[in-house]
């Protein structure tokens, strides 16, 4: 099973200028190294049977019978694989010469793609030996004895995708041939070019490949010249790039002597989810589209076993480096925007939010106090509340009032306990039976004292809840599941623990970042069962429900990219290979699935709050999915695996 993937290849062969033959063989040693290594489409440069720097020698029959030549070489030799390869040639038309690319699989040559723009400025000549595409009627051409399908409007089937070709400076146009082709419904885009070397182009050059793939929606796989080239008057360092979707998935060494061949593998599956899901996507192609195109099937080959060489990052969500500190900074930055937008709108004269000492109700003070701070409020009206109950720790309650002690904040402490043990008097509930009602009892509890003293205060209640807990339903019911305004409610647990990690070392007091860094420390739990007998804490979430880490990855990948339950155990398995067994991660997979359907009544009544990332559950925007869903298909998939 290949789970979507389909496995493509950008080559950068040595190449002799004007010497077909060598070119041939060179061209061949890379695509027995593709095709054994299960690659199922390769991209070369641009001409590079006869090299790109002919010049003149381009008008010159004998070159060009000799690149005709090298291609029946390369399809005699390449017979009995199942390799789809894209080269680059001079093809002759009726007294005009094509800058074209030829796709071949099998000794047969499937069809030719002319290029479109022909750069003629600068040190580009082209219009001095080809013809551009939109100057040609015909629809064919006579190549290696066979008449062949011709055109830049040409889509290419197999199997597994559909892709589309064009040629360097066809990316370089205001209106690149490729944007069609997607429209047309191209997953996979091949740019065959001969790219020279400038100060600053190369970043330049993988920009524009990133937002070509981005906004086409397709992977994107670009092949230019290198090493043999000419270099009278511009070097060429070889380029070989695949993108998907705007991420740069494999890159070759620049300025090699030696030929390359770079493997990546597309997932096209997630691109069509994509495509389905951006509405513009196929806007555009309704409003931008007259022309059919024309398709040409390939030779069905049976799929071989996925060697997948990409890799996947275990916190999709976190990312690394630099990166995180520029994404915690910008998620900081909108929580405290959308909570102050709601406080001026509303005139509340204070924001009310429950403290337990752990991260999620820490964050969100974070988020108060940072609020207060730019509309210039005195961090007296953030009213902290710690209500400690039966399972509270000396640790967690400690951290919460050295916390809002530090900040400034106004504290109060109401105690659950009496309340509780009078009200499980009243609905006759034995207080030493720890079960559901013994649990939710003590959330509700704290949201009534927390409306409360809103409602005392002139204020709002700060909802705490992150968008982990919002996925596995980790809430009780009218309980920590409802506030006024919930600012981290697209915040995902792996990110939580990085933002107070950040705001503690960027924006706090010694006081305040030594408690922050314990809190960041300790164990994750709701603390409604009681302690062990050393005070420690015995109810911990991780162990009831299952590792955040792998909820996480589960969450990106089936609301982010639309895969089912059997796509996303492979990646799990392989991403935390040696840190949790297939078994495991087949276990909390099937209750992260099932979970997810059965808790989303509590979504579909969630308060409001700011959408932070790429990923929201509000039933008002990101996610509508009914409350009475069958989970029945994918529960059915994961205990398959």
């Amino acid at each position: 099973m290949n789970y979507g993937y389909v496995k493509v290849a950008a080559a950068v062969p040595r190449v002799k200028v004007a010497d077909c033959k060598f070119n041939a063989s060179e061209i061949e040693k890379e695509i027995i190294i593709a095709d054994g290594k299960g690659v199922q489409i390769i991209a070369f440069p641009e001409l590079c049977i006869t090299g790109y720097t002919c010049g003149d020698l381009f008008a010159q029959q004998l070159l060009l019978e000799e690149a005709e030549m090298g291609l029946i070489q390369i399809l005699n030799n390449t017979r009995q694989m199942d390799i789809i390869s894209i080269l680059g040639m001079p093809v002759a038309l009726n007294g005009v010469l094509l800058n074209a690319a030829v796709v071949i699989q099998k000794g047969r040559v499937l069809g030719v793609v002319p290029k479109t723009y022909l750069p003629n400025y600068k040190e580009f000549y082209e219009k001095r030996w080809f013809t551009s595409a939109c100057d040609v009627a015909e629809n064919s051409v006579r190549l290696c004895g066979q008449i062949i399908p011709m055109g830049r409007d040409l889509l290419f089937e197999t199997a597994d995708t559909t892709f589309g070709v064009e040629i360097c400076e066809d990316l370089w146009a205001p209106i690149p041939p490729s944007s069609t082709l997607a429209l047309q419904g191209a997953e996979i885009l091949f740019n065959l070019s001969a790219d020279n070397e400038g100060i600053g182009k190369h970043n330049y050059l993988r920009s524009l490949i990133s937002q070509q793939s981005a906004r086409c929606i397709a992977g994107y796989v670009f092949s230019s010249c290198g090493f043999g080239e000419s270099t009278t008057d511009v070097v060429f360092a070889g380029n070989g790039l695949i993108y998907e979707n705007g991420t740069l998935l494999a890159a070759n060494e620049r300025f090699s002597f030696e030929g390359q061949v770079v493997i990546s593998e597309i997932d096209v599956e997630h691109l069509r989810t994509e495509r389905r899901v951006n509405t513009t996507f196929a806007a555009c192609h309704a409003n931008c589209v007259s022309a059919l195109p024309v398709r040409i099937s390939t030779e069905y080959v049976n799929s071989r076993d996925l060697n997948l060489t990409r890799t996947f990052e275990p916190h999709p969500f976190v990312p690394q480096g630099i990166a995180l500190d520029e994404r915690c900074e910008e998620v900081f930055s909108i929580q405290v925007s959308g909570l102050a937008q709601r406080l001026v709108h509303t005139k509340a004269k204070s924001a009310v939010i429950g403290i337990s000492g752990g991260l999620d109700s820490t964050l969100a003070l974070l988020v108060c106090v940072k609020t207060f701070d730019k509309l210039g409020w005195s961090r007296q009206g953030i009213v902290g509340v710690t209500m400690p109950g039966f399972g509270t720790t000396d640790r967690t309650y400690t951290n919460a009032i050295d916390l809002m002690n530090s900040l400034g904040v106004t504290v109060r402490e109401v105690s659950i306990k009496e309340a509780c043990i009078q009200h499980f008097k009243d609905i006759d509930h034995d207080v030493h039976v720890h079960d559901v009602v013994y649990e939710n009892a003590q959330a509700r509890e704290r949201t009534q004292i927390l409306m409360d003293i809103a409602n005392q205060t002139w204020g709002m209640v700060i909802g705490t809840g992150d968008l982990s807990e919002l996925a596995l339903g980790w809430a009780t019911y009218n309980g920590d599941h409802m506030s006024m305004y919930g600012v981290n409610a697209s915040v995902p647990k792996t990110l939580v623990k990085h933002l107070v990690k950040w705001v503690a070392e960027h924006d706090m007091d010694d006081a305040s970042r030594a408690t922050l860094l314990d809190i960041v420390d300790t164990p994750i739990s709701p603390e409604l069962i009681p302690a062990d007998e050393n005070g420690n804490i015995q109810q911990i979430t991780e162990d009831l429900v299952g590792p955040y880490e792998l909820h996480d990855f589960f969450l990106y990948y089936f609301l982010r990219c639309g895969f089912r339950p059997s796509k996303i155990f492979f990646l799990a398995a392989r991403t935390f290979k040696g840190m949790y067994d297939e078994e495991t991660i087949k276990k909390w997979l099937q209750t992260f699935c099932r979970r997810f359907f059965n808790q989303q009544f509590k979504r579909s009544c969630l308060p409001d709050g700011p959408k932070v990332g790429s990923i929201s559950l509000s039933p008002r925007g990101d996610w509508r999915m009914p409350s009475d869903a069958s989970s029945e298909i994918w529960l059915r998939e994961v205990e398959g695996l």
